[in-house]
């Protein structure tokens, strides 16, 4: 677990009843001993995720449920909470004790607007076994009583329109007719933290979200071809972490200008090789930017053959020069599934808006598709490469973006991407 600053514990839940909503766990479910830190890293970030919501808000913990409520309208609340990564589903509900009566009174209201002619069916499950009616008898009685109080519904439990379920407490009874997907995975921040080389194109954003769905609360490094490009992608940059930060604990964004650096490869001949040179100095120089911030590892959104430069062959040359673990989530995936993705994420967007890409500055027309490490490395000896790092990283630039103290990157930046 990482040693992220804790938020302060919820207060309980108010004795009040109404609305709220049913948080099912997810992967955390199957942990061992250790489950209670990860529940209690899920609920410091859903705690995140309601700050600056406008009214109050409690959590409570159920069995392997989380219940959110508050004096906030309950769409409020679904939108907030549907952000969180290590949730199954979220579901809109309502909560009355858990008595026979107030159950039945409960599902009648629920399902009072269903459209005349539709079928539905009850589920019960009782979390307290000492509840008096098993599950199946109370699924009757409270259908019997929909039946007589809701004209023009039928019953089907094969194939129904609606399904009611009714979660029994001990002192409450959760209903809800409808389950929205959520994000599952493992808390953000519960496998330690990472570093992202971050473009302006589709794959690294998605790359990051699935990272952050293992665990890994994430920071952003953009490198740049300044001062050779325009600002471009610097601004897809940070409107890219600034959406992928809805998902996490606002990570920080490191703009870094490579475009003094590009051109010293060039001039040293590296030719052909000159884009996985490229991507060798990125990260060496992510590798150390890393170990000023205590990132564990860094997340590229490269997918295995989709261009030249990420052959396998390729991809060997750069990890040889990265001090880190070099994780790569899309590593299988086709373009479709990786826009499909970042479409559904909110960062498909941005990615489509025109940029200058440093990663094409002094590109050959021809890129080595088999990267030899012999002639890398007589290349890269023709360079200080401790000092060029050095000065990369003491002139680059940290944005907050997501955060309440946000700053704008300064116009005279440009944007290059480590991996469209």
């Amino acid at each position: 677990m990482s040693d992220t600053p804790r938020v302060p514990a919820p207060r309980d839940a108010p004795d009040r009843h109404g609305s709220c909503v049913l948080l099912k766990h997810g992967e955390i479910f199957l942990k061992g001993r250790n489950r209670h830190l990860f529940t209690e890293r899920l609920h410091d970030n859903l705690r995140l995720a309601l700050r600056g919501i406008g009214g109050s808000t409690w959590i409570k913990t159920a069995q392997n449920v989380t219940v959110l409520g508050g004096q906030v309208p309950q769409e409020a609340l679904l939108e907030r909470a549907r952000r969180v990564i290590g949730f199954n589903s979220v579901e809109p509900a309502v909560r009355v004790p858990s008595e026979l009566e107030a159950i039945t009174a409960a599902a009648v209201d629920a399902l009072a607007d269903v459209p005349h002619g539709a079928t539905f069916a009850v589920r019960t499950r009782r979390r307290d076994k000492q509840f008096p009616l098993s599950s199946s008898q109370v699924d009757a009685h409270v259908g019997a009583r929909v039946l007589t109080r809701v004209p023009g519904l039928r019953v089907n439990l094969a194939r129904p329109d609606v399904v009611l379920a009714v979660e029994i407490d001990r002192k409450e009874t959760y209903l809800s007719r409808a389950r929205l997907p959520g994000l599952t995975g493992l808390p953000v921040g519960s496998s330690g933290r990472a570093l992202v080389l971050l473009s302006g194109g589709y794959d690294s954003p998605v790359a990051a979200h699935r990272a952050m769905r293992r665990g890994l609360a994430c920071d952003f490094v953009h490198f740049n071809g300044a001062p050779y490009t325009n600002p471009s992608s610097v601004y897809k940059a940070y409107a890219l972490a600034r959406e992928l930060n809805r998902y996490q604990p606002p990570g920080r964004l490191h703009v870094i200008a490579l475009g003094k650096a590009q051109k010293q490869l060039a001039v040293a001949g590296a030719g052909r090789l000159q884009v996985v040179a490229q991507r060798r100095l990125m990260v060496r120089t992510a590798s150390a930017l890393a170990a000023r911030t205590g990132a564990e590892a860094l997340v590229t959104g490269d997918s295995l053959g989709q261009v030249a430069s990420q052959t396998l062959a390729n991809l060997a040359a750069v990890d040889e020069a990265a001090a880190l673990p070099v994780l790569r989530p899309l590593i299988g995936w086709d373009k479709q599934e990786i826009i499909d993705e970042a479409v559904s994420i909110g960062t498909a967007g941005i990615s489509v808006l025109p940029d200058e890409d440093c990663c094409s500055l002094l590109a050959p027309p021809r890129v080595s598709t088999r990267a030899g490490l012999p002639r890398l490395h007589s290349v890269e000896k023709r360079l200080d490469l401790d000092e060029v790092v050095e000065t990369l990283l003491d002139a680059a630039q940290v944005l907050r973006p997501g955060t309440d103290a946000e700053e704008v990157p300064a116009a005279s930046d440009d944007s290059c991407a480590a991996s469209v």
